[in-house]
């Protein structure tokens, strides 16, 4: 009894004791609301400040944010809200809720001031605008003692703090880049303290300049306003300096250069530089402090490469092995030799082949010391084993461009069609066909390589020479852009590069010397043209491409009677060609000027009457043009992206022409001079360009063409040209109807989804009301619409109905357009909505719903086929339209994978749910009618992108089960407070609140 007394007055003081405490802490109640208030608008304003400099680094720099950062603003977002609901508690509870409220309080005063603590972000917020740590480069499978022995003593030295540079040297084709590839790819992939990888490769033409570019462009500053060398120098080492643990492979530096004047700032816990070379007194230079040489391969590494590199369908008997190991020890142990000749021997299995390529080989053979000249050997034996001389001749062809330049297979086979390497008398398709293959072996037995670009982050290919066959590329390819990409240096996405190794090049430049009469100086940075005593009787071909010269003198006028090809393109400070330069060049045939500063061509041109190609792209201050009376015999002219405003004097006598760009946007003809070109394969007319308008008349006579591109003059001669376009057979094309008189604005730029071949764009038309019908090509492909303001749906078009190959659609500033189709237009006439697969819609003012449904129509016509193929869905700067889509209309979208909505500053809701069951296509349930449990389901949706939305209140007021949702972004959408709930978890890539 006793005991339980004492029990009892100790929890009774116990409790006495807990009600003092809870006392106490409510005379403090709030004080403590005042720091939890100060401490929160701290995190606020700190909050403020991140965003604002978010902005600035993202869109003007181009940078991303970390994810630690995207986690920070995602976990203040919550504690506001947590303490916002508190508040509400506080205002509304009585003593007792304050009570419970008091141990809230002091938790959430510690959890803001924690997130205080941890927003300051002393290594900065964002990363590099591309991946940080770089993309993982192609490369060759070595093994071998020696090539692991090299691998590990770099990495030790990479991941020793005190080594801050490293050489690797050794003779050409021995493996240096090959081991620097491995390792690059190591540092992508392992755990290190290393936050950037960055890889630059530097050619023989090397200049401090270029090399800044290079650097400049890998870490994502735009230096190409700054003319001073040393303020690039500065901005350059400002930004490299900024990045914490980076390391820098400089692959094939040929001679010392002052890291300063570049602005390569190596130092401890900063950047790391590692470099290769030939040389080990360059790396000495450089002020290497570790260095290490690459040496060739054993004999037995040797013949293991070898091996691998035949194919697995390779045989031997004894004594064909005994004669293989042979041809691989001529090889000298160097990689690049090894596999260059056995990918020529590949499925050769008769011993009497092996014994002559042994024999071959051994007989070209270089006598001398040097082992790099053995290889010059070993990779002449790859180009004789061709066995063909017009493929070796398209080889040859690859050497009169610059070392390390990145060549556009398309440009190449063009000029094998010039130098009637390639049979130009075929059609387009099967020209191209043929060139592709040659190229494709010159791949395969690696005396061409393949390249592959990342611009902006993304991967895509381009290259310096592309500006010349940009509109050519849209209708040969669907290529994006009809400009060149300004940040990007010309590259542009769709073009196919190939690039000569340097060695191979070398082989090829001995070839040259030996057996052919060619003057080769391309990319050397000459200043002037070379002397005239240089310039020999026998001459064949000359290039002289990218280099600096700046003016053609009256003094200068070689006798070159045998003279063919003369390339001068891409010196884009040369003015001024004299009248006596071409003179004694009486049996020239392919003139190549391209991308130079002239203004005139020399008068002297007009004599040239052996001359088949005449190439002036991106000539933009040409403006006149000689008479071009007498080049009868041209089978090629190229003047696109010139200054020209009138077609040529004597255009219409070149009655041999094949291809014809006239690509200038001042130029101003009806297309009269071209009638008479009737064998004309490639047209291409300025198709934007209100100042030439084509007659039917004039181009229903050109029955060859295969690729056409052109603004027709109206509706009448639009519909008359499509009407008979059929016969002829054009495998591309890209027809403009414009009905305006005055200038338009800039051409279609397409998206890189879609790459198709044959497009139509309709401006400034009535195409509903017009008294003539609107007459479309039934195998139109791709088909923008825009300022047509009496097309009230996508189903006015009318003359759409049979074009079953429809796959792409843009509608743009069409004020009439209220909606883009209907239910029942789509089932009883539109069939081409059937395979449309990609649909864009912009500046659509008056646009209020995506469908016109009609309940009586829906039921009478089941969803059926309508709109199965359709994939991507692109809305931008629809002002009033409020609801996107309704699950009745997603059930008609089975394949949709990718919705993209921006600035339509109604939008409210993407999905919208109104209660009604539907069933999708196939017989799923669309959603579920329970207005508690509402569930929208699609099985192909991956990608939402939702930005400056600033009415979006909700994706979808159901659950969504998408299993295939890969990412919802979100950018500027401040009302969007509830997210979907999906059955699988998603990536949600908050860019702003």
């Amino acid at each position: 009894m006793a005991t339980r007394i004492i029990e009892g007055l100790v929890k009774t003081r116990e409790i006495y004791y807990l009600i003092l405490d809870m006392l106490c802490g409510f005379n403090g109640f709030n004080d403590n609301v005042q720091m939890l208030e100060m401490k929160l608008e701290e995190l606020c304003s700190l909050e403020h400040d991140l965003k604002k400099e978010l902005e600035i680094e993202e869109l003007e720099h181009g940078k991303k944010r970390k994810r630690e950062v995207e986690n920070w603003l995602r976990n203040v977002h919550r504690k506001k809200n947590e303490v916002y609901g508190m508040v509400q508690d506080l205002r509304y509870g009585g003593v007792f809720r304050h009570f419970k409220l008091i141990v809230q309080v002091k938790k959430l005063t510690g959890q803001v001031t924690d997130l205080v603590g941890r927003g300051r972000f002393p290594e900065g917020i964002v990363g590099s605008a591309q991946e940080s740590r770089g993309y993982a480069m192609l490369q060759t499978e070595l093994a071998g003692a020696m090539f692991q022995k090299n691998v590990c003593k770099i990495w030790d030295w990479l991941m020793d703090d005190g080594v801050l540079m490293i050489g690797v040297y050794g003779m050409g084709g021995v493996g240096k880049t090959s081991v620097l590839i491995h390792i690059h790819n190591m540092l992508l992939t392992a755990v290190t303290n290393f936050k950037s990888v960055f890889w630059v490769t530097i050619s023989q033409s090397f200049s401090i300049h270029k090399l800044q570019c290079d650097v400049a462009k890998i870490v994502g500053i735009d230096i190409s306003k700054e003319s001073d060398e040393r303020k690039r120098a500065a901005r350059l080492s400002w930004a490299l300096m900024r990045r914490k643990r980076c390391v820098l492979f400089l692959d094939d530096v040929w001679n010392y250069f002052p890291l300063e004047r570049v602005g390569i700032p190596v130092r401890a816990d900063g950047l790391k530089l590692v470099l290769t070379s030939r040389s080990l007194d360059v790396c000495r230079r450089m002020n290497c402090q570790n260095s290490v040489k690459v040496e060739p391969l054993s004999m037995e590494e040797a013949w293991t490469l070898f091996v691998d590199n035949l194919g697995q369908r390779t045989t031997f008997s004894p004594e064909v092995e005994q004669v293989a190991r042979s041809v691989a020890k001529q090889c000298a142990g160097l990689p690049l030799a090894i596999i260059t000749m056995a990918r020529s021997m590949r499925g050769v299995e008769e011993i009497c082949e092996w014994r002559h390529a042994l024999e071959e080989l051994r007989n070209t053979k270089v006598k001398q010391k040097e082992m790099e000249m053995e290889v010059l050997g070993v990779l002449r034996f790859s180009y004789d084993h061709l066995n063909d001389k017009m493929v070796q001749q398209c080889f040859l062809c690859c050497a009169l461009y610059p070392e390390d330049f990145e060549i556009d297979k398309d440009v190449l086979i063009e000029s094998f069609v010039d130098e009637g390497l390639v049979n130009g008398m075929k059609s387009l398709e099967a020209t191209f066909d043929e060139g592709l293959t040659i190229l494709n072996k010159l791949e395969n037995i690696c005396l061409l390589g393949k390249v592959e670009n990342y611009v902006g982050g993304k991967k895509c290919r381009g290259l310096q020479d592309a500006s010349s066959h940009i509109a050519i590329s849209m209708m040969k390819m669907g290529c994006q852009h009809v400009e060149p990409i300004d940040s990007v240096e010309g590259y542009y996405v769709g073009s196919q590069l190939v690039k000569m190794h340097d060695l191979v090049r070398a082989m090829a430049i001995n070839v040259i010397k030996v057996n052919n009469h060619f003057l080769v100086k391309a990319g050397l940075q000459l200043t002037k043209i070379p002397d005239e005593v240089e310039w020999t009787g026998d001459l064949e071909k000359v290039s002289l491409m990218c280099n600096w010269i700046l003016e053609i003198p009256t003094d200068i006028s070689p006798r070159c009677p045998k003279l063919r090809t003369l390339i001068l393109k891409h010196n884009e400070s040369l003015t001024r060609i004299s009248d006596s330069f071409f003179v004694h060049m009486s049996a020239l045939e392919i003139l190549d000027l391209s991308f130079t500063d002239i203004e005139v061509l020399p008068k002297s041109v007009s004599d040239l009457s052996t001359l088949t190609a005449l190439l002036l792209t991106s000539c933009k201050r040409l403006k006149h043009m000689p008479s071009l009376t007498k080049l009868q015999s041209l089978l090629r002219l190229d003047l696109s992206f010139t200054a020209i405003t009138e077609m040529p004097q004597g255009l219409e006598m070149l009655v041999n022409l094949k291809w014809l760009n006239l690509y200038a946007k001042d130029l101003v003809s009806s297309g009269k001079e071209i009638a008479k070109l009737t064998r004309l394969q490639f047209l291409i007319l300025h198709w934007w360009s209100r100042k030439i308008k084509v007659k039917v008349e004039y181009i229903s006579c050109l029955r060859k063409l295969e690729t056409f591109a052109a603004n027709l003059y109206n509706m009448h001669h639009f519909n008359a040209y499509v009407k008979i376009m059929h016969i002829y057979g054009l495998r591309s094309y890209l027809l403009q109807l414009d009905t305006e008189e005055c200038l338009g604005n800039s051409p279609w730029c397409c998206f890189a989804e879609v790459c198709l071949r044959k497009d139509v764009i309709i401006s400034n038309c009535k195409i509903r009301t017009g008294e003539t019908p609107l007459i479309l090509p039934l195998d139109i492909q791709r088909l923008k619409v825009e300022r047509c303001h009496g097309i009230q749906s996508l189903c006015d078009v009318m003359s759409l109905k049979n074009a079953t190959s429809f796959r792409r659609c843009e509608i743009a500033d069409c004020d009439g357009h209220e909606y883009t189709f209907s239910l029942s237009c789509s089932s009883s006439c539109c069939t081409s909505l059937h395979s449309l697969e990609s649909l864009e819609l912009y500046n659509l003012k008056n646009l209020h719903s995506l469908c016109k449904e009609d309940e009586v129509v829906a039921q009478i016509f089941p969803p059926g086929r309508a709109f199965t193929c359709l994939k991507y869905f692109f809305i931008y700067h629809c002002p009033i339209i409020k609801k996107l889509l309704t699950p009745r209309l997603l059930a008609y979208l089975p394949n949709m994978e990718e919705i993209t909505v921006h600035n339509c500053k109604s939008m409210e809701e993407i999905i919208s749910v109104d209660g009604t069951d539907y069933e999708s296509y196939g017989g799923e349930k669309s959603y579920v009618t329970n207005r508690d449990t509402i569930i929208v389901t699609h099985s192909k949706l991956m990608s939402l992108s939702l930005k400056h939305l600033p009415e979006l209140r909700s994706i979808s007021s159901g659950q969504m089960l998408c299993e295939s949702l890969q990412n919802i972004r979100i950018f500027k959408c401040p009302k969007l407070a509830r997210l979907p709930e999906t059955a699988t978890p998603v990536q949600i890539l908050y860019d702003s609140f």
